[in-house]
């Protein structure tokens, strides 16, 4: 009989997985940002915040 228990299977290290989802994430993120800041700088969407800016005034609120 042996003094040693039987080595259970381990399991794979998986420590580096964290790591890359980071990336993956990172890199989504970062091609979002970019489409928004190109949606921002285009003419229509300049002309749709200006539009909806003197709509404002016409509101009547005060």
């Amino acid at each position: 009989m042996s003094r040693f228990l039987p080595r259970r299977p381990t399991r794979r290290d998986e420590s580096g997985m964290t790591t890359s989802e980071y990336a993956v994430g990172t890199i989504g993120a970062c091609t979002v940002g970019g489409v928004l800041v190109q949606i921002a700088q285009s003419e229509w969407f300049n002309n749709m915040i200006q539009s909806v800016f003197d709509k404002i005034p016409t509101l009547g609120f005060l």
